[in-house]
């Protein structure tokens, strides 16, 4: 099966909801005041006080006469205890995962659902980087965008599409209840512009492609965040690339507190030659940055994917691009409140790194490399 590219729809709004002390509330918030149906996918879930009020919320909506349907990856929920999947499954929440580790091939599970998609009546929707651990609501910093308008359908066929999949499992011993009747969004008036772009893999890699056109493309600033820097050579090359013909290209990345510091390492070999091409490149300081999202001029784009060629070679990931002046504004802030918070790592320094710094790049750079051979 071929897989395209989802369209593009105008009339939407998009609002940027920088840190969990923002986003999580607008989350909580909206799913109190569902009045049909709920739709939550989710890479990460941990048993924990985030994950209690995120379980309140969802239970407290089902006796409301709300359906709720939550679907978590298989990998990523190993931490979410039977005493909390008991409770949404006695609340009445439909609960499937998405390919369960198992005794089957290594590509297989290897692959995960590291989607973020919340959708609330057909009228709502959300997305970024965060999941349902207490690291979001304090360690880690992350970012997620609130999104309305005729973009919804997209995010929800995905949402749909995935929870028929094979792959995915219920521990619910109760007949399957069927998905509700999908609702649409009307459009706004003057409203921006705005796609779904979705990535499965290495069988088909929209996510990727889309971002090398845009760098390919970009004629004053390309700035990206991403947690877990490990590029592939053709988007490495076309960041040099364009910081050589003059384009302000910036990576807004993890500094020490990271939370696989060997990822990070594996990352910092490209320093150099990045730098040397005239990337400047910034570590975050105040915790671990783990959002995920890029500028490109006017063009923006948020989402679970972190650019990084594990992620796109293995992974489901789904982004939220949008072509808007306003947002593109507000994101442009949000970078230049983050940059003013990072230590920007300067060429001449970097060259004088220690030794240790080298071997660990070396030695965590060869790993990375062995594993990303893996078929």
């Amino acid at each position: 099966m071929k897989y395209q590219p989802l369209t593009w729809h105008a009339g939407n709004r998009f609002t940027l909801l920088p840190e969990a002390s923002r986003f999580l509330p607008a989350m909580l918030e909206a799913i109190n005041h569902a009045n049909h149906y709920v739709l939550v996918e989710l890479y990460l879930m941990e048993s924990g006080a985030l994950a209690d009020q995120v379980i309140q919320a969802l239970t407290t909506a089902t006796q409301r006469g709300v359906r709720v349907y939550l679907l978590l990856d298989g990998f990523g929920s190993k931490g979410l205890a039977s005493s909390d999947r008991e409770r949404l499954l006695d609340a009445g929440v439909a609960l499937r995962f998405f390919n369960p580790v198992g005794l089957h091939s290594l590509a297989r599970n290897l692959s995960r659902d590291h989607r973020k998609i919340i959708v609330v009546d057909g009228q709502i929707a959300f997305t970024g980087g965060f999941g349902a651990v207490d690291e979001f609501l304090e360690a880690w910093y992350d970012i997620a965008v609130r999104i309305e308008g005729p973009v919804i359908a997209d995010w929800e066929m995905l949402f749909r599409s995935l929870w028929r999949s094979r792959l995915t499992r219920s521990e619910d011993k109760r007949p399957a209840e069927p998905l509700p009747k999908q609702r649409h969004a009307e459009a706004f008036d003057g409203g921006a512009t705005g796609r779904v772009i979705q990535g499965r893999g290495y069988r088909y890699q929209a996510i990727r492609h889309s971002l090398y056109r845009q760098v390919h493309g970009v004629q004053e600033r390309l700035w990206l965040c991403t947690p877990y820097f490990v590029p592939t050579f053709t988007l490495r090359r076309r960041l040099a690339r364009a910081a050589k013909r003059g384009v302000d290209v910036r990576l807004l990345l993890p500094g020490a507190k990271h939370d696989h510091p060997s990822v990070r390492y594996a990352g910092q070999r490209f320093y150099q030659s990045m730098l040397k091409a005239g990337v400047r490149i910034y570590e975050f300081q105040p915790t671990f940055i783990h959002a995920k999202f890029v500028l490109a001029d006017d063009w923006v784009s948020i989402g679970s994917c972190n650019f990084d060629h594990w992620n796109l070679h293995w992974n489901l990931e789904a982004n939220q691009e949008v072509m808007d002046e306003r947002l593109a504004q507000d994101v442009c802030a949000m970078f230049e409140r983050n940059f003013s918070a990072s230590k920007e790592v300067l060429a001449e320094e970097w060259a004088a790194r220690s030794w240790k710094q080298r071997a660990f790049e070396w030695i965590f750079g060869t790993l990375d490399s062995v594993i990303t051979r893996l078929k």
